[in-house]
């Protein structure tokens, strides 16, 4: 753009010194229309005088070329002009370059006897406003940014787009835009966000059928959200989760029907939770595992040494040995030895009378009981499950009544995994077991779709496990919702505490999950939104508060 401004100015300096007096005022004339439509396409009454261009700055002389102006009090339009001054406000940079307008602005003289105003000031409409320091333009610019990166981010991101400015002037022109006008939706989306996790938490509402967001609440109490509806009587359908201060403030309010839906992980980690529970079932998959032929005593070998080598207790116990032994063989007697070694006349006694350190290993240490030893059972049978995290197992023994600590059981898991042993099969994992019964059963592969049949012949809760989520999905797919009563009691007669704590909690909120199941809306899409509000919160490093973070996400693209 500069490269053309200065084009233009060499084309009217040109045509100033070559042509006559009529056509050098019709050069000047082309020429400052031309340098009106580079710099001003979208503004009509404004005239460009001239362009200066140096290696920091460009210079524009510019002046408004209306008649009359519009006293901002009365709205009377003036052609009397009482004076004129100069504005520089700043415009958007151009080529890196600040470009800054040398603006003759017109004073005039109110003509109405009855307005408070003696004179004011002429506004170009689209570049200027009352004290404003910089064009229009060049605000929108900013609070564009500022939308988008916040205070700091936004100040260094204009610094390099050629505009010195403060993040307080960037947050300023965010919080100074006009909040968007939203028609009252038909049907809203209820959703919460932590602003400091575990401590406090907001509300954020989102038009469901235009996937808009309409408003943020400033906490997730019932009575904001309650008093926030009742000034739109027009909502017909709220979506929200089955948290109880959601249900309280939904309620209410002529012909408002709420929807909460079953979410999909709830009933996943009730299926997951029912299978562990009975994974013992799982091992019928596995093939039955030979019986040990016994060996022959001629083809026994001799058992090893019961310290390993590597073992603490038998390399002190050999280094002793070697240490006793030699002084001995040197001619040495053993009184001399214990003098000379600090050691007590017995301790040399009972080493001196063994020709090998194998000779001391009576397995004293071996044989010492542990308080891990009664969960030893345990541990073998979730290590053969596949379960080899040694935090979560000892998360499951301590109930059980192990008394001792998370690094013994740790030691013990680390010398299975480091100890060789043969290569067996192991059965399917809870997490796997309860994916054949989620998924659908086209979706199993031919060898799934076997053992699953395998799983639900041997075991009678895990067949009607698969029953009862069958039949949810049919009724979740089907729109079905008047079936949901029927299924709940049906769940109940089986001997699945995971489902019935389930089916505990639907049954608190049985009307609002029965018209989620029954009608085409529920509030998934407040979930996304409630990810994008997380990433602007987390840009601005919880330094600003909750009025500019609600501008931004409701003016946010």
């Amino acid at each position: 753009m500069v490269g053309r401004l200065r084009e233009a100015s060499e084309v009217a300096r040109k045509s100033a010194v070559a042509a006559p007096v009529g056509l050098k005022v019709q050069a000047v004339e082309e020429v400052a229309l031309r340098l009106k439509e580079l710099l001003f396409p979208s503004i009509a009454d404004i005239a460009v005088l001239s362009v200066d261009v140096n290696i920091e700055v460009v210079r524009v002389d510019a002046q408004c070329t209306t008649d009359d102006a519009a006293c901002p009090a009365c709205e009377a339009r003036s052609t009397r002009i009482h004076s004129s001054y100069l504005r520089f406000p700043a415009d958007v940079p151009s080529a890196g370059r600040r470009v800054v307008l040398r603006l003759r602005v017109r004073r005039f003289r109110c003509g109405n006897n009855l307005c408070p105003r003696r004179t004011f000031a002429e506004q170009i409409t689209g570049l200027t406003r009352r004290h404003g320091q910089r064009t229009e333009r060049l605000r929108s610019t900013l609070a564009a940014v500022g939308l988008a990166l916040a205070g700091r981010a936004g100040a260094r991101l204009a610094a390099v787009l050629g505009v010195a400015v403060s993040r307080s002037t960037v947050l300023r022109l965010v919080d100074a835009l006009p909040e968007p006008e939203v028609r009252v939706p038909r049907v809203v989306g209820v959703g919460e966000y932590a602003t400091r996790k575990g401590r406090h938490y907001s509300t954020v509402l989102v038009d469901v059928e235009t996937h808009r967001r309409i408003d943020l609440l400033p906490d997730r109490e019932a009575s904001s959200l309650a008093a926030w509806l009742a000034q739109r009587p027009a909502i017909e359908v709220v979506c929200r989760d089955r948290a109880p201060f959601f249900a309280e403030g939904a309620t209410g309010g002529p012909g408002r029907r709420p929807v909460a839906p079953l979410a999909q992980p709830e009933l996943s980690e009730a299926a997951e939770r029912a299978v562990a529970q009975h994974r013992h079932c799982l091992r019928s998959l596995l093939p039955a595992a030979p019986e040990p032929r016994p060996e022959p005593a001629s083809e026994r070998k001799p058992s090893s040494s019961p310290w390993p080598t590597g073992h603490r207790f038998a390399e002190r116990t050999r280094a002793k040995h070697a240490t006793i032994h030699a002084p001995l063989a040197a001619g040495h007697s053993k009184r001399s030895v214990a003098r000379q070694l600090g050691m007590s006349q017995n301790t040399v006694l009972r080493f001196s009378r063994a020709d090998a350190p194998e000779d001391l290993f009576d397995g004293q240490w071996q044989n010492r009981t542990s308080v891990l030893d009664e969960y030893e059972i345990y541990l073998d049978d979730r290590w053969n499950e596949g379960c080899t995290n040694a935090w979560k197992l000892w998360e499951e023994i301590v109930p059980l009544g192990y008394k001792g600590s998370y690094q013994r059981v740790r030691a013990y898991l680390r010398k299975k995994r480091t100890s060789p042993r043969p290569v067996t099969a192991r059965p399917p994992s809870s997490r796997v077991g309860a994916g054949w019964i989620l998924r659908h059963p086209d979706t199993l592969t031919e060898s799934e779709q076997l053992q699953l049949k395998n799983v639900r012949t041997h075991c009678p809760e895990l067949d009607a496990l698969t029953r009862h989520v069958r039949s949810f999905a049919v009724m979740l797919t089907g729109r079905q919702g008047e079936r949901l009563p029927d299924w709940l009691d049906a769940v109940r007669q089986d001997d699945l505490p995971s489902l019935h704590t389930l089916a505990a909690g639907i049954d608190r909120d049985r009307d609002a999950v029965i018209a989620d199941l029954t009608l085409p809306w529920n509030s998934g899409v407040v979930e996304g939104h409630v990810n994008r509000i997380k990433m602007l919160k987390r840009q601005m490093f919880g330094r600003a508060g909750f009025a500019l973070l609600r501008k931004r996400v409701l003016l946010a693209r």
